[in-house]
């Protein structure tokens, strides 16, 4: 099931599935009023003569305005989305373009528009004049006028969430919600029930299985989804020890050993086929169980701005500062233990997990590099490490947040051209070592 919601939630975030899913919703609707027309005849009179079309001249232009204003300003926001694309790939990178592609306001503006084209056109041809016959259905050219008036709210409310939408400080605070969430239920979190601690004699409990056998991922890529529930039920059911090398973010080459298996009798293909099935994989990373996914993207922000073309130190302090404050929510995270126990509390599956040092190098390494020769944003960078000192309450998280204060004041000491610069941020480093 987690896999599927996997599945269904990818096919959902891609640009063309809620379009054409409208615009099928739109047929549905066209045929419905249709045959509702056929059916039910309604004379306008009162104040019906001031809603619905009795004319078929009327009603032939009433849908050929619409359909070509529809089709018109389809084209349009065609021309708005792929500008808002063309400046987050070349502004904020390529990867971002991801971003644009799940907001659902732009899928649903496009999919409304081409919709209410494709319904006029439906109509339109179910109209019929001759000498023995007419049929003008007036509640479908009705229904169509209302559609074309929220279309033109609609419009009005697409300009103005594009035009936010490509502003840094709202592609930074949407990447830094994304990280958050992930944050909280990170991988392998829901797989059975973690260890406390390490086990001791892990050597010992791979050693009580007597076959061992090593499963090859069967395609390349990233690997971007693990079924942790699905995983943990067939170890047990199974009754083998399974060996995760590779967390989801990671990229695996076709033949690369994805898993270690260990068991006490025969390993069948059949197995060896539903372990793999478990494994999804793909071109790109995503952030469903990965969190330095988002962290990378804030990061390659930072680094762009941060480019002698760009010169933005303003957009690169704004990734720092969310940055900072998901790494200090980190200090309050307990990281998933890689060992995985099920309901009797035996050992079944151990993987590969994040850890707060390693993601703290994803966050600030990169950064710190390109901000060597610029104060401002150096200076901001330890205000950072400051904050999120004041939330450590771990030895080793202090000692992390420590290295790499020394390691800003390593770099800049090579490339502050104003000691009073240097100095500043030396102080600001005095406040790590408390």
């Amino acid at each position: 099931m987690k896999k599927i919601l996997f599945f269904w939630s990818e096919l959902t975030s891609t640009f063309w599935f809620i379009p054409v899913f409208i615009i099928i919703i739109s047929l549905f609707f066209a045929f419905g009023l249709l045959y509702w027309d056929s059916r039910v005849t309604i004379e306008p009179e009162g104040i019906y003569q001031y809603l619905l079309t009795s004319s078929p001249d009327s009603a032939r232009s009433i849908l050929t305005t619409v359909s070509g204003a529809m089709i018109g300003v389809a084209g349009t926001v065609f021309s708005i989305t792929l500008v808002a694309l063309t400046l987050a790939s070349s502004q904020f990178g390529p990867r971002l373009i991801k971003n644009f592609m799940y907001d659902r306001l732009n899928q649903v503006v496009l999919g409304a528009y081409i919709s209410t084209f494709m319904y006029c056109m439906v109509v339109l041809s179910a109209m019929k004049e001759s000498d023995k016959t007419t049929f003008i259905p007036s509640i479908s050219i009705f229904f169509v006028v209302i559609v074309t008036l929220g279309n033109i709210i609609l419009l009005i409310f697409f300009i103005h969430h594009i035009s936010s939408s490509i502003q840094a400080d709202k592609i930074i605070a949407d990447v830094s919600d994304t990280l958050s969430k992930t944050i909280k239920t990170q991988f392998p979190s829901r797989m059975g029930k973690g260890l406390e601690s390490e086990a001791p004699d892990f050597s010992d409990i791979k050693t009580r299985y007597t076959v061992q056998m090593g499963l090859k991922c069967n395609r390349g890529g990233y690997l971007q989804y693990v079924d942790s529930e699905a995983l943990m039920k067939l170890a047990v059911n199974e009754n083998v020890l399974l060996e995760l090398h590779f967390r989801p973010g990671k990229f695996l080459v076709e033949g690369q050993e994805l898993v270690s298996i260990s068991s006490l009798t025969n390993i069948s293909q059949e197995l060896m086929k539903k372990i793999q099935s478990h494994f999804i994989f793909g071109k790109t990373r995503t952030p469903q169980q990965d969190v330095e996914h988002s962290i990378y993207q804030m990061v390659e922000i930072a680094s762009r701005a941060l480019s002698p073309g760009i010169n933005d130190p303003f957009t690169a302090i704004a990734c720092i500062d969310n940055l900072s404050s998901n790494m200090a929510a980190l200090t309050k995270v307990e990281f998933p233990s890689k060992y995985r126990l099920d309901k009797e509390g035996q050992l079944r599956v151990i993987t590969d997990t994040f850890s707060f040092a390693g993601l703290m190098d994803a966050a600030f390494n990169q950064i710190r590099q390109f901000s060597a020769a610029n104060p401002s944003v150096a200076i901001r960078l330890m205000d950072g490490l400051v904050t999120i000192q004041q939330f450590s309450e771990k030895e080793e998280h202090r000692k992390e947040v420590k290295k790499h204060g020394q390691m800003i004041l390593d770099a800049a000491k090579a490339k502050f051209l104003e000691d009073r610069d240097f100095q500043d941020l030396k102080m600001r480093f005095k406040t790590l070592e408390k």
